[in-house]
């Protein structure tokens, strides 16, 4: 028969065992959305600030990316970046926990201070990084986040401090609380001396650092969708016995019950912290709603 003839050959797709270069995607050439799902370039991300196109989602951002975004170019002068803890309380496995955070983010602790510029007012700056123990509090955070005010007092130039914390340090117990109190304390002396202090919460701004430092600013800004609150929502849930709205803790939430000024969209921060820079020192026009 003519179909034995020519017998049809059955086609399978099949997956070589060894790809070639070009079927290999490299890393960190894309990113996916956590808010939407897109799937973004890095490359596009990084053109916009890490936001998404698409929705707005605020990725998150080293300490020194924020500090790259904020200030005029060349013009940022770190403090204390030798300044370690030297672990008050003994805890266990806590050098290895720091040692592995200082490999993983080329950082010495939480936070990174310094002076600088934006479109040339001076400002002194402190600029938490979440990567680093989930931009937990302690020793070195405050004693750093205090000389920043100091400095401020001294050159009488404003304050700028970008928050992004899991909240106070447990492996230094107490002496992580005292924080809170040391820079509240540096804080007052600059409202006394009418010195603006800026505050900058991003995701997520929660425990100790919102029940100090983070809500004492002139100024609190926030960017938008960022989670800001003292207790986590199931420990609320939990003690109040009710379910809490979905927007519960979110900025905009905070910012409709009258504890942010603004929310702030990552484009636009260093033009408002500008305005609100020249406004301080006399010289700008009022920061729209």
């Amino acid at each position: 028969m003519l179909k034995d003839l020519f017998p049809k050959k059955k086609r399978y797709a099949t997956i070589s065992p060894h790809p070639s270069a070009r079927d290999k995607v490299p890393e960190g050439l894309m990113n996916k959305c956590k808010s939407c799902g897109e799937i973004l370039l890095y490359k596009e991300l990084e053109k916009h600030l890490k936001t998404c196109p698409r929705c707005g989602y605020h990725f998150s951002l080293t300490a020194y990316e924020r500090l790259e975004m904020i200030l005029d170019a060349g013009s940022f002068e770190e403090f204390d970046a030798r300044l370690t803890t030297a672990d008050p309380l003994d805890f266990p496995d806590y050098q290895e926990k720091l040692a592995k955070a200082r490999a993983a983010t080329e950082l010495v602790d939480a936070v990174v201070t310094g002076r600088g510029t934006v479109d040339g007012l001076p400002l002194a700056i402190g600029v938490m990084d979440p990567r680093f123990v989930m931009g937990s509090m302690g020793v070195v955070v405050g004693e750093r986040l205090a000389r920043a005010g100091e400095c401020s007092l001294r050159e009488r130039i404003p304050l700028v401090i970008f928050a992004v914390s899991g909240g106070a340090r447990m492996q230094e117990g107490i002496f992580s609380l005292m924080q809170m109190a040391k820079v509240s304390g540096v804080l007052a002396r600059l409202a006394e001396e009418g010195i603006l202090y800026i505050s900058v919460l991003t995701n997520p701004t929660t425990g100790g650092v919102t029940a100090s430092f983070a809500m004492q600013g002139d100024v609190n800004l926030s960017e938008p969708g960022a989670v800001i609150g003292f207790a986590g929502r199931r420990i609320i849930e939990a003690m109040i016995r009710q379910k809490l709205p979905d927007e519960f803790q979110t900025a905009e939430f905070v910012l409709q019950h009258g504890m942010l000024d603004k929310v702030v969209h990552r484009k636009e921060m260093r033009q408002t912290i500008a305005a609100l820079l020249s406004l301080h020192a006399g010289e700008g026009e009022c920061v729209g709603n």
